[in-house]
């Protein structure tokens, strides 16, 4: 299934007295590049969470952002440390005895404390459990809604596809009589400047130029890419780089044909065809 490089998703993990809020978002990139914001309690995880990453994705630029929010101590009332308090008034004592204009600590600076409130709040192994868990089923999501915008991607592409298809389907019938009017044009002027005299050079030069503006090999490798661009799209895993390539290959085929036109109707298609080819481009930068 084709899959874009574009998505988003975010899950957020409640916990015992903690919530853990995961956030996952992806653009184009050539290669795979991944970015972690994480809280300092999961920097640990990151070589896990990139592993992860990798496996399930191939290329775009990817941003990781897993935050923690606990549960304020007013809202545990797990009750003081008394331990803790008594060191706190042990400390500030001896610190007042030194300085006596030392201010003294407020309730809220106590209650702040590392440690000053006893917590029955999740453990790190728990957390580190719940974030990977979470972190999965967030980047199902994500792989889920890259794969949707790269089904719109796809159908996008193949509607200028079959417009160009269309293009050199009608410019191929009328080949041979562009090319013949060519040749009975470059024919009489080549009479009106060499005369009766030049006729082994006329037909030399008609020839010539006759085998220059002949671009029915053009549209048949024009053909042919768009049968790979058909068979490409229809492929798992990353294809944006060989679709890339597929067009430049369409638009360099374009430009050939517009440099040989020899008539109104093959430049006009070669103009309408590097506007299709552009169109798709402009996509396929956006598939994985």
């Amino acid at each position: 299934m084709t899959a874009s490089m574009t998505g988003f998703a975010a899950r957020t993990l409640n916990l015992n007295h903690a919530s853990v809020a995961i956030d996952l978002r992806s653009v184009n990139q050539r290669y795979l590049e991944l970015h972690f914001r994480l809280s300092d309690e999961f920097r640990p995880l990151e070589p896990q969470l990139r592993e992860l990453l990798q496996q399930h994705l191939a290329r775009g630029k990817v941003e990781c952002r897993i935050g923690l929010a606990l549960a304020t101590a007013a809202s545990l009332d797990n009750g003081l440390e008394p331990a803790i308090l008594e060191r706190l008034a042990h400390w500030q004592s001896e610190i007042r005895q030194r300085l006596p204009d030392a201010a003294p600590l407020s309730v809220n600076e106590l209650l702040r404390w590392p440690g000053a409130v006893r917590s029955e709040g999740v453990s790190q192994d728990e957390l580190n459990e719940a974030v990977l868990s979470g972190l999965r089923a967030t980047l199902d999501d994500l792989v889920e809604s890259r794969r949707r915008e790269g089904t719109r991607l796809r159908q996008h592409i193949l509607d200028r596809l079959a417009a160009a298809e269309a293009q050199v389907t009608a410019l191929q019938p009328l080949l041979p009589t562009l090319v013949a009017a060519q040749r009975e044009k470059l024919a009489e002027r080549l009479r009106e400047a060499l005369g009766e005299a030049g006729h082994e050079r006329l037909a030399q030069e008609v020839a010539l130029a006759t085998q220059k503006a002949d671009v029915d090999e053009e549209l048949s490798r024009l053909a042919t890419h768009f049968a790979e661009v058909r068979r490409v799209l229809d492929q798992p895993g990353a294809i944006g780089k060989r679709l890339d390539f597929l067009m430049q290959e369409l638009h360099r085929e374009a430009n050939t044909l517009g440099a040989k036109s020899v008539a109104v109707e093959t430049s006009r298609a070669s103009l309408e065809l590097k506007v299709l080819i552009e169109q798709m481009r402009e996509q396929v930068q956006n598939i994985e």
